[in-house]
Formats: structure tokens, sequence, C-alpha cells
């Protein structure tokens, strides 16, 4: 009898971790599926300095042109006379979507326009050039 005792005292005693387990993985599913991540442009570029501007957080289609004019969406290359077709592409996951250009300040200001015409050609009427703050 002393034998059973003991042992349902010992199990009485025991932590029960499923519960907690179980909040753990839920809360990292939570986590997961609500986080917001961040989008790059495949390239790293020097913008340029700007004294006036205006915040636009949602830009959804990030387009950098390098200082060697090259055209970087999505982390890929792209080919100047393609990028309208791109951004129409990722338009057509999120129509509401603004366009930011994120151009080198060596960059020619001619690539930059190419690009901002082709936004507009896709149907985006919200184009804008990324800068920092003076």
């Amino acid at each position: 009898m002393s034998r059973n005792k003991a042992k349902l005292d010992e199990e009485a005693q025991a932590i029960d971790l499923t519960p907690m387990l179980d909040v753990v993985f839920i809360m990292l599913i939570f986590f997961i599926v609500t986080a917001t991540f961040i989008k790059e442009t495949g390239k790293e570029v020097l913008r340029p300095d700007a004294t006036t501007g205006e915040d636009k957080p949602n830009a959804s289609i990030l387009i950098a042109v390098g200082k060697d004019n090259e055209i970087w969406i999505d982390k890929k290359e792209i080919d100047p006379r393609g990028v309208a077709k791109v951004i129409e592409r990722m338009r057509a996951d999120n129509p509401n979507g603004s366009v930011s250009i994120q151009a080198d300040a060596e960059a020619d200001l001619k690539y930059v326009l190419e690009v901002a015409n082709a936004a507009r050609e896709a149907g985006v009427n919200d184009v804008s050039v990324s800068t920092e703050k003076k």
C-alpha cells in the first residue's frame, strides 16, 4: 500500500508541461502569420539628400536604380524595357499599391525617369522617389 501511495504522491507533484507547450506553439503560429516582412530591392543604393519631402510608409513595389544604372526589382536585375511588365505583374497582387523608386545619387536621371514612366504606363498613379532626410 505504501508503494502505491508514494507513486500517487509523485504523480500529483509532477508538473504537466503540455498546456504550456500548446500556448507557446499557438503564439509562434500567431506571430508568423501576422508578421510584416521587410521588402528589399536587392541592390544597395546611396540615396540623395533632400531638405523637403514626406513619408510614404506603404509603398508596395520597390524599385532600385544603382549607380551603374542597373534596375533591380524584387532582388532581380530587370532590363529597362521589361520594367512595365514586371510592375503590371506585381500590381496584380496589390492593385492599390504604390511605387517607390530608390535611386542612387550617382544614377543617371534618364533611367529614373524611364522607371517612373514605366510605372505610369503600368497604371500606377502614385510614384515617388526615395531620399535621405537632411
